[in-house]
């Protein structure tokens, strides 16, 4: 979900004109953008023993039979919930509903409920004849009334009507998450419970359409004037990404034809009455944005029914499963919405402590978007997502409280932390191929399902090789950044780098490598050395006269960059024995002082993973060819069979 429309905008306006930059405009417009939605203090509703009560059984298939109308929020209807059992026997169904609705009747496998017992939102209903597993569950639930202006829901409220002010156009909507679904459905709002499949059938106006999710597999025309729209989707969906849009709209069709697909994937916008001319050439785009995700994330996790948008006036997008409800069409906001249909629809978070794998990855969808269509805009993207991140010096990706909407939708943390924490994480694993491998694994491994923090990192420690607990702990756990302090000095044709790490908050040190880029009169080079100790100091060969460091110069950590200073008092210090030298290094590396003779030579990358292996007698004339490595840092290894020695070095 992207509350940012504002935001994105003026990121497109800035990356065409080129006018002003994003440090020096967006600071004011994110401040706008929180305060929208802080306008009110939000909370889960439900309460725990509640939760239990509806976590008896599993949802297996919703089907909403509802009538709407473009200018109001009254609903008239009918929700059936299919469920199986998670415990031998089921006495009582509950749910959720807002106790602005009139329940009309419930009935459970075919018998008419009694007993109907309300608290609040909380619905227990007691079943005439009791279910014994492995028997199912089917529960009709009639009901009417008008949807509460309660402001549950992340952007407003759970269902909503209102006038499009440009175009003038009437549009009622539904926005769920996270807590909202009840404002406008009977349903069960736990996100581990994932429906098996949805319809969604809205009768209404037949000057109107109505957007939802899946496929429109019959449009009945009915009396007095009015249209049953019939949607069905065959694919697992959480609760909160249900959804309705309902207004006079025009139908503006294009396709996407990624790798991978049988058939082209219909991309289907429904737009404001006379808006069709002005947001053509947007929607155009989504075709290649689909065919780029698909080629990074794995094919589109819906390609065999659509994508979509419904637009309504919410000052932002919602990421509803096939059919995103959105304001507007620009580059950013519809890379964003289209991202959560992986990251977010497909594989849902287990908990909203973990929003930041639907938001933060969303987000960074925004980024790659941007890498692959607009680099300079990419990276003006990424400058201010991490000046956004440190106007916080705390505050974890984790949300320890997720009764609090507003915390859950952090902008600064949910959103631009959780970005830069993956950027972060793509450098750390230092191979592009693996990062994304990794990215997909994710998706295979839990599509249609939920995933937490924890399963992620596994799957990332899976395919990369590496432990990643440090990563996880400070990023993840962890709060705050570091500030780099960095002191430098050259003797010849060599310099000293000192390098002092300080944190911002409560996490106290960062563990991670750092990139510098050292400019001199000859030439630049650019080393990547790791920082394991809040103070580090670093000895490298350089040709020419330094004429300053730059640190982080591709702004890859959430840092606070602080420029290199030049202090003559710094020492090289003597070589520790034994030296491998040149370091860093381009074609060749030597060894010298060693107390033994080695006749066997092994080189590892980052990973562990042996690279490269010779069989030869070292002497300090003896040349280590490495060329043919890529740049990155290794670690060298020799041996006599008895005696070893390891050594870092970095291939520049």
């Amino acid at each position: 979900m992207q509350k940012k429309l504002l935001l994105s905008i003026l990121l497109i306006i800035l990356q065409v004109s080129g006018n002003l930059s994003v440090a020096q405009q967006l600071p004011g417009i994110a401040s706008c953008a929180e305060s929208r939605i802080n306008n009110t203090q939000r909370q889960a509703v439900a309460a725990p023993s509640h939760q239990q009560r509806m976590n008896q059984y599993d949802v297996t298939f919703y089907k909403l039979d509802l009538k709407l109308e473009r200018n109001t929020t009254y609903i008239e209807g009918s929700v059936t919930t299919e469920a199986k059992l998670k415990t031998a026997r089921l006495d009582t169904f509950a749910f959720e509903l807002h106790p602005a609705f009139t329940i009309e009747s419930i009935s459970i496998n075919g018998q008419l409920a009694q007993s109907i017992n309300r608290t609040g939102s909380d619905v227990t209903v007691e079943i005439p004849a009791p279910v014994l597993s492995p028997a199912k569950l089917t529960a009709i639930i009639n009901y009417k009334g008008t949807a509460p202006n309660s402001g549950n829901a992340a952007i407003g409220n759970g269902f909503s009507s209102a006038t499009e002010p440009q175009w003038g156009n009437q549009v009622t909507w539904s926005l769920s998450e996270p807590y909202a679904a009840y404002e406008w459905w009977p349903s069960k709002q736990v996100l581990t419970d994932k429906a098996d499949s949805v319809h969604v059938f809205v009768t209404t106006s037949s000057e109107n359409k109505a957007g939802s999710n899946g496929l429109l597999t019959n449009t009945v025309k009915l009396p007095d004037n009015k249209v049953r729209y019939e949607w069905k989707s065959r694919y697992p969906i959480a609760y909160y990404l249900i959804s309705v849009a309902v207004s006079n709209y025009e139908e503006y069709l294009v396709e996407a034809r990624p790798n991978g697909a049988s058939k082209p994937i219909p991309v289907v916008n429904y737009v404001y009455r006379g808006a069709v001319n002005l947001y053509r050439n947007e929607m155009n785009g989504i075709p290649m944005l689909i065919e780029h995700f698909s080629d990074l994330f794995t094919l589109y996790p819906f390609a065999a029914e659509k994508y979509g948008h419904s637009m309504a006036p919410i000052g932002g997008g919602m990421e509803h499963q096939t059919m995103t409800t959105q304001s507007s069409f620009n580059f950013t906001l519809t890379a964003h919405e289209l991202a959560h249909q992986w990251f977010g629809d497909n594989v849902t978070c287990a908990s909203w402590s973990d929003i930041w794998l639907n938001e933060g990855f969303a987000s960074y969808a925004e980024f790659l978007a941007l890498q692959k269509y607009n680099p300079a805009g990419a990276r003006e993207w990424m400058l201010f997502a991490h000046n956004a991140v440190l106007q916080r010096l705390n505050g974890s990706l984790r949300v320890p409280d997720t009764t609090n909407v507003n915390r859950i939708f952090d902008y600064r943390l949910s959103y631009k932390k959780g970005a830069a924490v993956l950027h972060m994480l793509r450098y750390t694993i230092n191979n592009d191929q693996v990062f994304f491998q990794a990215l997909r694994n994710y998706q295979q491994k839990y599509k249609g399902s939920t995933a937490s923090t924890t399963d992620l990192q596994r799957v990332f420690e899976e395919t990369s090789k590496l432990n990643l607990d440090y990563f996880f702990e400070q990023w993840y756990l962890g709060e705050g950044w570091p500030t780099f302090n960095v002191e430098w000095n050259q003797e010849g044709n060599q310099i000293v780098l000192a390098s002092t790490q300080t944190p911002s908050g409560l996490t106290p040190f960062f563990k991670t490598d750092v990139t510098y880029k050292i400019q001199t009169t000859e030439e630049d080079i650019t080393v990547r050395v790791p920082h394991n100790e809040p103070a580090e100091q670093y000895v490298l060969r350089v040709k020419g006269t330094v004429t300053g460091i730059e640190t982080d110069p591709d702004n890859w950590l959430l840092n606070n960059n602080t420029q290199a200073l030049k202090n003559e008092n710094l020492v090289v210090p003597a070589p520790e024995q034994p030296l491998l030298y040149p370091n860093p290094a381009y074609t060749f590396l030597k060894l010298a002082k060693l107390n033994f003779i080695p006749v066997a030579i092994e080189i590892y990358d980052r990973t562990g993973r042996l690279v490269k292996r010779l069989q030869q007698t070292v002497n300090e004339e003896t040349a280590v060819p490495v060329a043919d490595l890529p740049a990155g840092m290794y670690i060298l290894q020799v041996s006599d069979g008895t005696n070893y020695h390891r050594a870092t070095f970095i291939k520049l």
